[in-house]
């Protein structure tokens, strides 16, 4: 049969908007700066607030690097049990224990108005709300299609997580404004509380035996996509996983260092210009548009080109971007600096279409949570550049150094993905030798 003959239930489709929604959530991680801008006062730091956020203490940029830092660790560990209960419970029980645990999490920050609430309210509640929710969607929806839509379904549900910055940079602004960092905060909360219950509810998996469509051929082992679904002892057993989870860290250090700072890049940039230094969500919230069609546009046309070529392609220019940005900022060029930004916020939202792509493609869908669980402590590994970010920044007073040392770490990215081809199965190889 054809695949234009071919179609999936329309349980499939409800499973991937579904799943970018409880994402559209999830990603408050990326609106980040948002806070750390309301927080920080290099020369104020350790003083309490006044006015609308009284009680707040000021922080320095390490301190304000740390929550986020701590967050994304702690999201990329618990991806592996969150990955494990969508693969034995259901995707619906793990998105909806995973947001309101975030919900829970920023509420709690909100209310202790403390470094140390934000810490265990943003930091860990949050990481562990990210990382339970997160392993429910995509694996999900990624079950319902062929190895040929991988890479644009992924994209579509993971674009929901970076596209939250786009509403969530500019409501945060406004919240903050108005009610001031609590008031932020347990708005949000009671928010995504609301949307991750009723979205969550509509996540299913393929019944059992379920098949499907896919392209003529599709039905076979590839040299880029197996049909053998490979269990998670097997996996570590290949250095092809490890290969994946390198690719990973050197592909989300960049976009986590320009993500921790976008907001301050654009005050920096725009100095002068009253508009943008009173607006500097604009850039975040760019950027968080940009991350989502990086994910759905990367996806789409890794489906196309391949995986490899997508991400070298996405790397290399990223590198571009990243070595001109000290140059940029000096310049003032608010025009190149947006480009410049949006470029690595694209390779950032890519990567994360591309690997459960490539972690399906190596290792088959079956297993998916748990796998790509596993490939995910790449992601959470990458968070060293945000910190390393904020060190060098309060050292030297800009971040021009660590530009340069995420540039070429995205370079190293690109070679070791010409190295890296997927493994074969045990199950393969034999049968290729009683064909042979």
């Amino acid at each position: 049969m054809s695949q234009q003959n071919q179609t999936v239930p329309t349980q499939a489709w409800v499973t991937v908007f579904a799943g970018m929604a409880i994402n559209l959530c999830l990603g408050i991680l990326y609106a980040w700066s948002i806070w750390k801008s309301a927080l920080v006062d290099v020369d104020k730091a350790g003083q309490t607030m006044e006015g609308i956020n009284a009680g707040w203490v000021y922080l320095n940029n390490a301190q304000a690097a740390t929550p986020f830092s701590l967050c994304v660790i702690i999201f990329a560990l618990l991806m592996i049990p969150g990955g494990r209960i969508q693969d034995k419970i259901s995707p619906k029980f793990g998105a909806i224990l995973g947001g309101l645990t975030l919900a829970a999490g920023c509420i709690i920050a909100g209310l202790m108005k403390s470094y140390t609430g934000i810490m265990i309210g943003f930091g860990i509640l949050g990481g562990i709300g990210m990382g339970i929710g997160y392993a429910a969607p995509t694996p999900a929806a990624l079950k319902w299609f062929g190895p040929h839509k991988r890479g644009l379904i992924a994209g579509i549900v993971v674009g929901g997580y970076g596209g939250a910055a786009l509403y969530i940079g500019a409501l945060g602004s406004y919240l903050i404004k108005n009610y001031g960092i609590t008031g932020s905060f347990v708005g949000l909360g009671v928010f995504f509380a609301a949307v991750v219950v009723i979205a969550g509810s509509m996540l299913k998996t393929p019944p059992e035996g379920y098949k499907p469509p896919t392209l003529s051929g599709g039905n076979v082992a590839t040299a880029n996509s197996t049909i053998t679904n490979w269990e998670a002892s097997d996996v570590l057993k290949t250095w092809q996983f490890y290969a994946l989870v390198v690719m990973f860290i050197l592909t989300t250090q960049s976009g986590l260092l320009i993500i921790a700072n976008a907001n301050g890049l654009l005050m920096k940039t725009a100095k002068g210009m009253d508009f943008f230094v009173a607006n500097g969500w604009i850039l975040v919230s760019f950027g968080g548009l940009v991350n989502a069609l990086g994910r759905v546009g990367t996806g789409f046309y890794s489906d196309k080109i391949g995986r490899l070529n997508a991400y070298c392609l996405n790397c290399g220019i990223s590198a571009l971007c990243l070595f001109s940005l000290p140059y940029i900022i000096s310049t003032q060029n608010l025009l190149l600096l947006f480009l410049a930004v949006g470029i690595a916020y694209w390779q950032y939202g890519g990567g994360l279409a591309l690997m459960p792509s490539f972690t399906s493609d190596f290792f088959g869908p079956k297993n998916l949570g748990m796998n790509y669980g596993l490939v995910f402590i790449g992601w959470g590994l990458g968070f060293f550049m945000a910190r390393l970010g904020g060190t060098i920044q309060d050292v030297t007073g800009s971040l021009n150094n660590a530009f340069y040392i995420s540039g070429g770490l995205l370079i190293a990215g690109v070679v070791l993905a010409q190295m890296t081809r997927r493994p074969m199965h045990t199950d393969e190889e034999r049968v290729g030798k009683a064909t042979a």
